[in-house]
C-alpha cells in the first residue's frame, strides 16, 4: 500500500537524532518510538511496551540478535524486531512498525 503525502507527520530535524537511540513522538493521537542507527537507518515503532503497558520502548537499548535488528524494553527486556515489530520472546506482545523517511533534513512518520 502506498503511502499518501499528507500521512506523513514531521518528527524532528535528522541532525537531532544521535545514533543508536530512540525517541518518542506522538503521531496522530499515537505513541512512536523512532529509531537512528549508526548506519543512518531509521525505524519506528509503536512506542508503549504491551506487557506493562509504558510509553517506554523508546528508551530500550538497540542492538541485534543474529541478523535482526532490535530494540530491547527497558522494563520487561524483549526484544521487539525494528523492521516488523514483532516480540522475538513472546510474539503476542507484538508492536506495530511503522514507515519512516527523511525529507529535507526532517524526520518523518507515516502510521502503518
Amino acid at each position: 500500500m502506498k503511502t499518501q503525502d499528507n500521512d506523513w507527520t514531521a518528527i524532528c530535524e535528522a541532525s537531532d537524532m544521535l545514533p543508536n537511540l530512540g525517541i518518542c513522538a506522538l503521531v496522530k493521537d499515537r505513541h512512536v518510538a523512532v529509531f537512528r542507527l549508526q548506519d543512518e537507518q531509521y525505524f519506528a515503532i509503536d512506542n508503549v511496551d504491551p506487557k506493562s503497558g509504558a510509553s517506554v520502548l523508546s528508551r530500550g537499548l538497540v542492538g541485534n540478535l543474529g541478523e535482526r535488528l532490535v530494540v530491547a524494553s527497558p522494563l520487561y527486556k524483549n526484544h521487539f524486531d525494528l523492521r516488523t515489530g514483532e516480540c522475538l520472546e513472546t510474539p503476542e506482545h507484538s508492536v506495530r512498525a511503522h514507515a519512516v523517511r527523511i525529507e529535507q533534513g526532517q524526520v518523518q512518520v507515516a502510521l502503518a
